[in-house]
């Protein structure tokens, strides 16, 4: 048993995020990926038996520790629906979209195939509205990201560029599910594993692209000012590969840099700070390591660009550490300092984390969304203030789960993308 479980782990190490050969991916279904209770050494819980259509629509409120049969805490169901209404074997990024006309709200689905859109506004009739096909082939990594009413989509999947797709359209959707073409593609990159978007310049930032390029697998600038008529202009790639970044337009507490366009790279080995005001030269700031790095996954600054949440993806893998969140202070951009670290309370992986005001959204991989408030984080408190596991059958080591969460609707509904069971909507409890 330990022997199989340590081939998983090997296998996901080898083919994990890091990924960028720019080969035709291979995909991931539920039955690849999924690790029974013998595997994992027991769970505590079944899968919920949600229906024969597998959709769970309408709140359902968290009582007792179960919300339609999901461990939570502070955090109800609004309404969940499966891989199996996407047609998709499995599922990953995620984001959002607010029409500003009318303020639905839309969530916006990675998946192994393509991307699909989903209205959301109406909690007991969710709309799929239909699916943007993958550019090439399918991939296991998709990442999407949202600017001037339109979606910026990237694969892993060879020659697959940037796909812009016109997020007004979806207001308009004769005969739902549609089958949608992108409004544009930008076909300068290959395969990108990941895509930042800084609104308040109007950049687009392909990273994890392939590491022979123009810039290594680091950052690639591209003016999207015109959604549809995307135009490169440089990159940067003298710390080499990029797996995810932040792009800030920084008004923090380092005032040698306020007004400055500032890049915080994950990349790989470490945590990496650059100047990229100027496209044509852009300038390193910093770079740091920490004790018992993994692989430097994704992090976020807190709101008030003091802090960098960082999520190292294989600590936990390599040294046996329960879920643990690095948080550094970034007083100081020339000069870096680990400020604290929090330990989860579980071993599950942690992936990708996002601020909203002093909560961090953290997916967890098999012990779903963790919320943790971090209000007192400048005095090294960061507390969890509850959760909502979509995968129950054990909150174990392995890369099932919860891929990637979205916080920042106006109504206070989250969106969560399981990598074996797709959408959930959640909300606050009482919001």
């Amino acid at each position: 048993m330990r022997l199989s479980i340590l081939v998983f782990v090997l296998f996901f190490y080898l083919l994990g995020c890091s990924r960028d050969d720019g080969n035709a991916e291979q995909v991931i279904t539920d039955d690849d990926i999924a690790m029974t209770d013998d595997d994992a050494g027991g769970g505590t819980h079944d899968a919920p038996d949600i229906g024969s259509g597998g959709s769970q629509n309408g709140n359902v409120p968290c009582e007792g520790g179960l919300a339609a049969g999901y461990p939570c805490q502070g955090y109800d169901l609004v309404f969940h629906m499966p891989l199996s209404a996407f047609n998709a074997a499995s599922a990953n990024d995620i984001w959002g979209w607010t029409d500003p006309d009318n303020n639905r709200e839309y969530a916006i689905v990675g998946l192994d195939n393509g991307t699909a859109f989903v209205d959301i506004t109406d909690n007991q009739n969710p709309q799929y509205l239909g699916k943007l096909p993958t550019a090439t082939t399918s991939s296991t990594w998709r990442d999407i990201k949202v600017y001037g009413n339109h979606a910026f989509i990237v694969a892993e999947a060879a020659g697959h560029g940037m796909q812009v797709f016109d997020l007004t359209r979806l207001r308009n959707v004769a005969n739902p599910p549609e089958t949608f073409s992108a409004d544009a593609r930008y076909t300068d990159i290959g395969n990108a594993h990941n895509l930042v978007i800084n609104e308040a310049t109007g950049f687009a930032y392909p990273v994890g692209t392939d590491r022979n390029d123009a810039f290594t697998g680091g950052v690639h600038f591209v003016d999207v000012g015109d959604p549809t008529s995307p135009v490169g202009v440089g990159g940067y790639g003298a710390q080499g590969y990029t797996h995810d970044a932040q792009v800030v337009s920084y008004n923090g507490p380092d005032a040698d840099y306020t007004g400055r366009e500032i890049f915080i790279g994950a990349n790989e080995n470490q945590v990496v700070i650059a100047d990229i005001t100027d496209k044509d030269n852009p300038t390193d700031v910093a770079a740091l390591g920490y004790p018992q790095l993994g692989y430097t996954h994704q992090g976020w600054f807190t709101e008030d660009q003091r802090y960098f949440i960082l999520c190292d993806e294989l600590d936990e893998v390599n040294f046996g550490l329960d879920s643990r969140t690095l948080v550094f202070d970034l007083t100081d951009l020339d000069a870096p300092v680990l400020h604290t670290t929090y330990t989860g309370p579980t071993g599950a992986i942690d992936h990708n984390g996002y601020v909203l005001g002093n909560l961090y959204f953290l997916a967890n991989y098999t012990a779903g969304l963790r919320v943790l408030d971090i209000s007192q984080i400048a005095d090294k408190t960061i507390v969890e203030e509850g959760f909502f596991d979509t995968y129950p059958s054990n909150n174990t080591v392995s890369f099932n789960g919860v891929w990637s969460v979205y916080p920042y609707f106006a109504s206070g509904k989250i969106l969560v993308n399981d990598i074996n069971s797709g959408l959930f909507v959640i909300k606050r409890s009482n919001f």
